[in-house]
């Protein structure tokens, strides 16, 4: 039997430096993104320690009657505000330098490379602690779920969900959106990637780099 892993972007955050949180449309994402996720029996739920992932985790939490453990290893790539001084386009270029070079070590942060072999290793403990038939959740951020998805499977793959996945990987996961991973036969198969469905009952959107 399979597990199944629901990978879901934060909700909408403020437009502000450093760890913010959710706005209040935000808060009405994570709400339709819990009330989704309450169909299954979900065995765990696993955020960033950032606040715009937590408290998209603690909805789904208190809906899944679940509990919410933070692992680092969900932290975006970088983070704008974690380099003093730094303004936001010096951040965005930072940030396209990192995508278009997943080897280059910002002077804040983890590579590209880097941090999706972060979400990789979390991804493969959870499946080997887990018994067949879990529902898992891991709450992160968009940049980490494609670094993770770019470096884990092949680029045809990719290209069934968008036919320019690798370059223009920064702006195809919505917030709250949900990619869903299936373990079986010991490997990942991606079964849906960045759906928005579950939000079509509310209305308005916005998306950012991180």
């Amino acid at each position: 039997m399979s597990k199944t892993i629901f990978l879901v972007r934060h909700a909408v955050k403020e437009k502000a430096i450093g760890d913010i949180s959710i706005t209040s449309f935000g808060i009405k994402q994570a709400q339709s993104t819990a009330r989704y996720l309450a169909r299954w029996p979900i065995a765990a739920i696993l955020s960033s320690p950032l606040r715009r992932a937590s408290e998209t985790a603690d909805y789904i939490a208190q809906e899944t009657k679940s509990t919410i453990r933070i692992d680092t290893r969900l932290r975006e790539r970088a983070n704008w505000g974690d380099l003093p001084g730094q303004s936001f386009q010096q951040f965005v270029e930072m940030w396209e330098r990192c995508t278009r070079n997943p080897d280059w070590i910002p002077p804040i942060g983890d590579s590209a490379r880097q941090a999706g072999e972060r979400l990789s290793s979390l991804i493969m403990e959870l499946v080997q602690s887990y018994p067949s038939g879990s529902h898992l959740v891991i709450v992160t951020h968009g940049g980490l779920l494609t670094d993770y998805l770019v470096h884990a499977f092949p680029e045809e793959e990719l290209r069934r969900f968008h036919p320019q996945f690798i370059t223009e990987q920064t702006g195809l996961v919505p917030e709250c959106s949900i990619t869903k991973l299936v373990y079986e036969r010991e490997q990942c198969r991606i079964d849906t990637f960045a759906s928005v469905e579950h939000l079509q009952d509310i209305a308005g959107s916005g998306t950012t780099n991180e």
